[in-house]
């Protein structure tokens, strides 16, 4: 049948909006964001200096998530006074700067969890920015990025390990396609991280033994892997329980491995197992446990369910209140933005945007490196598609959300480094002959489907090498220093002796490239309103706004020079033409002094020639003269008019633009216009010689028109235009126009 609606709708349909899903809120499935009627009411009572009831469930039927939360998640010197407080009052407290975030802290870690998420549920979209400002543990942002290809190529790893490095990133989380190439992956990636930055986390994601095994053979310095989900008939489908997690949380730490959990709205939607809560709540219930547990941080805020909750209304609004519940526990805060919530632009934007302003831990927990295609965890809200996108939000906002911009000049250099150090450990232990043709292909790869070949087995072969030879990061460090990369080596070294101090197990822990630790006790969030808090420092806000695509006017001048021709000369003096068959072409001041091209890439030379060449077809004399003191195009255009023995001229600035104009008429009116410079071609030009000469012969021509694009052109070419208009101005003087000759 065919679709009958109006053409306004069709043309909506085909919008990537209409791609996502969107459900009708219903209680029944979980789908429900922010409040459902079957959240428990807040309560708490303690008898003994023990939990004898904790939201409304007596201790005689707690489940095992309620009993680990009343065994270690509550502070009970502070719990009475939490519940006794209004929940607006515990609100305002979140948001107001006038509270110190300690004092909110300090009164979270007494509210149960349904008391937390009621609260939680109060605070609008502005105020859960403000209270991330204030609430997240370290003063100083950071990011966390994803570094996978779908050929579990070391060389390739490496190389994107080390791009990732130099754009900022300061952990960088692997995982893989076939479960067994773990260990392959951890050591390209923990070696590649370390050519682009000294202290840059990793970690290789993948089934919890071997993960751990990987981390206590130093192959990796940090996991996130260990979930928790808010009901307990979800908990236990994985064979798992709140202590089975605290255990494995005790033993990443034993060995120094830094460790958060994750958890995230839409988990418990997804597994049929939501019991009619609320997102909220059921988040709530995992932060309480991740507190309880020991756990460093929280990963949450959707993660992979972020669809689920960004398909219901509210659900991106509850997405970042989970963050701020994270914080307002005093934890780690990784929040969100890895899974892609949709195919939206405008909308995986939205998502990530007051993150950005109010800054995070980690403002997204995997922001996809590496190209949509390779990235083995799904693809990102933010890929490596979008890293001019992310530098350049930062640099609007003056914002630090974890990156900069790495020098395209030095890549092709870093990224060989990163795969020739790769290729000589795995030379060194006989894991694999990597050639150097394959060295060069990851060098210069856009991502895996540039590669020169897909030889499975061998990275196979090379894991299980690595695994089953007793290798670890120790052997790899001796390998890289023995094969002429003792920089990298030392780094690895040293990040292999901060597991045995510690100090990165503190909250919110990361290292800067000197390998100092900021944390939650070292780097402590201090914002207390207009003033305070984290501001970049002088080096750092350079860095936020030196994006490649900067131009400054002394760049603009270089680039114009080196289109400098000798096609135009100065003649003498201009003169008022007598002939009635003579057409002008005034040109701006800078027009063949320091602007030789124009905005659409044409050369000034070819734009004078295509407009003359225009004259001479009607059968008119064209002549070319520059207007020196004004660069006013209606102006320059009335100027050439009164010199012109028809009294007929085109106008015409540098940058492109240009008119028709007559003598008789006021200076902003014209017979015609061009007015988008960028969209002119040699055709445009040199009809507007054609209609100039029709003009001067006493003719009507039809208009020229400016060539249709539907492309937004002004962002494009307004700052050039900035710069033109400089240099345009730079040249005006108060002298007499110019005759000028333009050689064949």
């Amino acid at each position: 049948m065919a679709d009958r609606r109006v053409g306004r709708i069709r043309a909506l349909d085909a919008q990537r909006v209409n791609l996502d899903g969107f459900a009708v809120e219903n209680i029944e499935l979980g789908l429900v964001a922010l409040r459902s009627p079957h959240d428990p009411e807040p309560s708490l009572r303690l008898a003994d200096g023990r939990v004898v009831e904790l939201d409304g469930v007596a201790e005689e039927d707690f489940d095992t998530i309620d009993a680990f939360i009343a065994a270690h998640g509550l502070d009970l010197d502070v719990a009475e006074e939490a519940m006794a407080l209004d929940d607006v009052e515990i609100a305002r407290r979140l948001v107001d700067f006038a509270v110190p975030r300690a004092a909110v802290v300090r009164i979270v870690a007494g509210c149960t969890p349904a008391k937390l998420a009621r609260v939680l549920a109060l605070l609008r979209p502005a105020e859960l920015t403000m209270a991330m400002t204030k609430l997240r543990a370290r003063r100083t942002p950071s990011n966390q990025g994803h570094v996978t290809n779908r050929a579990d190529d070391p060389l390739l790893l490496a190389a994107d390990a080390a791009t990732a490095a130099a754009y900022g990133f300061r952990e960088l989380e692997t995982t893989v396609p076939v479960l067994a190439d773990a260990p392959s992956n951890a050591v390209a990636v923990s070696v590649g991280a370390a050519v682009g930055s000294a202290g840059v986390l990793v970690q290789c994601s993948v089934e919890e033994a071997l993960e751990l095994e990987l981390g206590l053979r130093g192959f990796v310095s940090y996991a996130e892997t260990v979930s928790l989900y808010g009901t307990e008939g979800v908990f236990t489908d994985g064979d798992d329980t709140p202590w089975s997690k605290a255990f494995l949380t005790s033993a990443y730490a034993s060995r120094g491995i830094k460790m958060r959990v994750s958890s995230g709205a839409g988990a418990e939607v997804l597994m049929g197992g939501a019991e009619r809560r609320s997102m909220l709540y059921l988040e709530s219930r995992c932060v309480a446990l991740a507190r309880a547990i020991g756990a460093q941080g929280v990963q949450n805020g959707g993660i992979d369910g972020a669809s689920v909750a960004a398909a219901v209304p509210n659900g991106v609004r509850e997405l970042m209140a989970e963050n701020v519940m994270v914080m307002a526990r005093n934890l780690e805060a990784c929040t969100g933005n890895d899974a892609l919530m949709s195919e939206s632009d405008v909308r995986r934007t939205s998502r990530t945007l007051p993150i950005l302003l109010a800054g995070s831990d980690f403002v997204c927990s995997g922001f996809g490196t590496i190209q949509r295609y390779d990235n083995m965890f799904g693809p990102s809200n933010w890929n490596a598609e979008d890293f001019d996108d992310w530098l350049a939000l930062q640099r609007d906002w003056g914002v630090d959300g974890g990156l900069k911009t790495a020098p395209p000049d030095s890549l092709e250099a870093l990224r060989r480094r990163a795969a020739e150090a790769v290729q000589a450990v795995y030379r060194w232990f006989g894991l694999s002959d990597l050639s150097d043709e394959s060295v060069d292909a990851a060098v210069d790869a856009v991502g895996s489907k540039d590669l020169v070949g897909d030889d499975a087995l061998a990275v196979l072969n090379a894991a299980r090498t690595i695994r089953e030879s007793g290798l670890s990061m120790v052997d790899v460090v001796a390998a890289l220093a023995e094969s002429g990369f003792e920089d990298e080596a030392s780094r690895i070294l040293d990040m292999l002796k901060a597991r045995v101090v510690g100090d990165y197990l503190q909250t919110a822990a990361i290292f800067d490239q000197d390998m100092n630790v900021l944390s939650l006790v070292t780097d402590p969030n201090d914002y207390a309103g207009p003033g305070t808090g984290y501001e970049p420092s002088p080096a750092r806000q350079e860095e936020i706004n030196d994006i490649r695509q900067a131009r400054s006017v002394e760049d603009l001048r270089a680039e114009q020079a080196s289109w400098a021709s000798s096609a135009i000369s100065v003649v003498g003096p201009a003169a008022i033409g007598s002939d009635p068959r003579e057409v002008l072409v005034g040109v701006s001041p800078a027009t063949g002094r320091e602007i030789w091209r124009s905005l659409s890439g044409l050369p000034v030379v070819e734009v004078l020639r295509e407009i003359l060449a225009g004259i001479e077809e009607e059968g008119c004399l064209g002549r070319v003269v520059r207007i020196n003191d004004t660069l006013d195009l209606g102006m320059i255009g009335l100027s050439a008019a009164r010199l012109a023995g028809s009294g007929v001229a085109v106008g015409l600035q540098a940058k492109g633009t240009a008119l028709i104009h007559r003598r008789d008429l006021p200076p902003l009116a014209n017979l015609e216009l061009y007015s988008v410079a960028p969209v002119l071609g040699r055709a445009d030009y040199r009809l507007l010689g054609v209609n100039a000469a029709r003009h001067a012969r006493g003719a009507v021509p039809e208009p020229a028109k400016n060539p249709y694009t539907d492309e937004a052109i002004e962002a494009r070419y307004h700052t050039a235009v900035v710069s033109l208009i400089a240099v345009e101005r730079g040249c005006c003087s108060p002298t007499t126009p110019d005759e000028l000759k333009v050689s064949e």
